[in-house]
């Protein structure tokens, strides 16, 4: 069976977020949680299922630009892209006209993941296993053999990641079982949206505590004294023991994040995340030297390009915490040499997952990331938000603030049918209810 595809579905999904709120911060004031949902179909009836994450308007600017790459997709057979996946990913990136459109960065990129989520997700199923298992029983060489090195070769050579790669097969299994026991250490980002009130805020820090949740996510950046007054409620509500991080989204100036940021460090916040533009490598730079003596990192990512601009950040200093992003990215095969790059660099990866399917995507990358490339879980957690999981047939499993491996087949982005339907823009009949109002 050589799992020829035969087609490939791209449909645009969004889901009201913004009516409550969820998702809110100090520059996405009213997101719309959606995806540009791909779907391939087989010539044996199996399917392949990947999405990217946009925030509404612009979703379907994603949707033409998957459906510009449909050509070099389909008629392909899975066999035939696995057995070269860092050229089927450069075929992907490098098409000589579309590369003009990026090269690999903004639209096409994150429609580059949508496809690339699907192909990863119908190979794990035909594997019959979930992503990160399929990951974890690759041999290092297969792993390497999936990333394209090019522009990073400099920082780090295929030798040097199979040979990271190699020397953490030490203990792997103990790390395995572990993980399927345990699951691995998450935070919550859910009780402390911006546009949350101060009563929304306490009892969703209440319910968190009580469910077991120890480490905790602000938004900040919009307003220097409510910040001020959300951060020491949170933290009262927290206690001192607790784990707290801020988040600008990328709000501020460099001085003026330095300021901001001093003006919070009385309530012991781990890290400020995305403090300034995504693209300032330098200012972030900039910002790590002036809040270190404060104790607090800087982390960021989540709008980070591709693994050219992660390399500049881990070589400038620029950043203490890595948040890769599972659409944002090339897919898996451009966050596998970020992983491997962060570790050489020695610095932690806390992926982002603040959006529609991310906790089911990105689960699958840190595992994998614990298990076979860092070892380690000092300073280490995946973001969690609790919105939109029902919507998904295989949906993220939270026990004790930990995310649990999952066990069926994929990629975990399967989205239920009826809920695509119902959700799709604008004919779907929330939309069609919404546009009334």
């Amino acid at each position: 069976m050589l799992h020829k595809i035969i087609n490939l579905t791209v449909r645009d999904v969004r889901f009201p977020t913004s009516l409550e709120q969820h998702g809110s911060d100090a520059m996405h004031t009213d997101p719309d949680y959606s995806a540009a949902y791909v779907v391939l179909d087989t010539d044996c009836g199996l399917k392949g299922f990947g999405l990217t994450f946009t925030l509404g308007k612009g979703t379907e600017i994603v949707v033409c630009a998957v459906e510009a790459l449909t050509g070099l997709v389909v008629g392909k057979t899975l066999e035939e892209i696995v057995s070269n996946f860092r050229g089927f990913y450069r075929l992907l990136t490098s098409d000589g006209q579309m590369r003009w459109l990026g090269p690999e960065k903004g639209v096409i990129q994150l429609a580059t993941a949508a496809v690339l989520n699907a192909v990863w997700d119908l190979w794990a199923r035909v594997e019959g296993k979930p992503l990160w298992k399929l990951l974890a029983d690759m041999d290092p060489k297969q792993i390497v053999s999936c990333i394209d090195f090019r522009y990073i070769t400099d920082v780090l050579t295929e030798e040097e990641a199979v040979d990271i790669l190699v020397k953490a097969q030490k203990g792997k299994q103990l790390r395995e079982d572990q993980m399927l026991k345990e699951g691995y250490p998450a935070y919550t980002t859910s009780c402390a949206w911006l546009g949350y009130s101060d009563q929304q805020l306490k009892q969703l820090c209440t319910e968190a505590l009580k469910s077991g949740w120890t480490q905790f996510k602000v938004k900040v950046g919009a307003d220097l004294e409510d910040d001020i007054r959300r951060c020491r409620l949170i933290r009262q509500m927290i206690g001192p023991s607790n784990t707290l991080m801020i988040d600008a989204n990328q709000r501020w100036d460099v001085a003026e994040a330095i300021s901001w940021v001093s003006s919070l460090a009385e309530f012991k916040p781990l890290w400020i995340e995305e403090p300034t533009s995504p693209d300032d490598i330098l200012g972030h730079a900039a910002i790590s030297k002036a809040l270190a003596p404060l104790g607090i990192g800087v982390a960021t990512g989540e709008q980070c390009h591709n693994r050219v601009m992660f390399k500049q950040f881990l070589q400038a200093s620029a950043l203490q915490f890595v948040q890769i992003d599972s659409c944002r990215l090339g897919s898996v095969n451009e966050n596998l040499a970020v992983l491997l790059m962060a570790h050489k660099f020695q610095v932690p990866v806390c992926p982002h997952a603040g959006g529609v399917g991310l906790c089911e995507l990105v689960q699958h990358l840190i595992l994998f990331d614990y298990i076979c490339v860092s070892a380690n879980l000092s300073n280490r957690m995946c973001e969690y938000v609790d919105h939109l999981h029902e919507h998904f047939t295989s949906p993220v499993v939270i026990r004790d603030a930990h995310y649990m491996p999952p066990k069926e087949p994929g990629y975990s982005c399967e989205m239920l049918e009826s809920s695509v339907q119902r959700h799709r823009y604008p004919e779907g009949d929330v939309w069609k209810l919404h546009m009334k109002t």
